[in-house]
């Protein structure tokens, strides 16, 4: 007759996974910190180093794995099936997407240690999607998804991204000029403030819409400089 422990023993976890962090372990072991739809998980890779290790190619950096995890008596989780779903090849060819990326995952990692939100994994997923469909074409594509990311992570993180209501309290007016008050963490009022009616509504679609939607806003050029020193800062909230 099995014990009451073994019929407690929760099932394996199948899910999606991208790997934040690889770390080395033992003789042919890794250590990984994954992310997931479920939230941050850390994990063992056994025998992944070894030559003919079936897990080595669901593993890779910069993709979208299926894996199955075995949750046992620890928080560490063994790593018993990865299975690559998407490889996103461009961040072999552009150092700038690599470094982009990775200071994304290096940041979302260190929140996702104190703070579950299933938004983490959305729009890490969309972020490394869009820097594969668009890379190497001209513009400033890039600029304006790291103002999507800052400001979806700052919403993912539970902290809230005011774009309603100005440092009086006062709904925000398309005939107004503002500046960003990073004391109050809000728009404030200034004749001659950079920030007007259409940097908001290109803020508020990066905080209500797919990052694809925000790279297709008419005249995104011109409008983000004001609009990823607003992202920076509200990212910096969050830290």
């Amino acid at each position: 007759m099995k014990n009451e422990k073994t019929m407690r023993r929760q099932p394996d976890l199948r899910t999606e996974a991208i790997i934040l962090r690889r770390t080395d372990y033992g003789e042919a072991d890794r250590i990984l910190q994954i992310l997931t739809p479920e939230g941050k998980r850390s994990v063992i890779a056994r025998g992944v180093r070894r030559e003919k290790s079936k897990l080595a190619g669901g593993i890779e950096l910069f993709s979208v794995s299926e894996v199955v995890i075995h949750e046992g008596r620890t928080e560490l989780g063994i790593l018993t099936s990865a299975k690559l779903i998407e490889y996103y090849d461009a961040f072999v060819k552009d150092i700038e997407l690599i470094e982009m990326g990775g200071a994304m995952m290096r940041s979302v990692n260190a929140r996702a240690e104190q703070i579950e939100s299933p938004e983490f994994y959305k729009i890490l997923k969309q972020s490394l999607q869009a820097m594969q469909k668009h890379a190497g074409e001209p513009g400033r594509w890039k600029d304006i998804l790291r103002a999507w990311w800052g400001i979806n992570l700052t919403r993912a993180s539970g902290e809230d991204v005011n774009l309603r209501f100005d440092t009086d309290g006062e709904k925000l007016s398309a005939e107004q000029r503002y500046y960003w008050d990073e004391e109050q963490v809000a728009l404030a009022k200034a004749n001659a403030g950079r920030i007007g009616a259409n940097h908001i509504k290109m803020m508020r679609l990066m905080a209500s819409g797919p990052a694809e939607l925000a790279m297709k806003v008419q005249g995104g050029d011109s409008l983000i400089d004001e609009v990823l020193y607003v992202a920076k800062c509200l990212e910096r909230v969050t830290i």
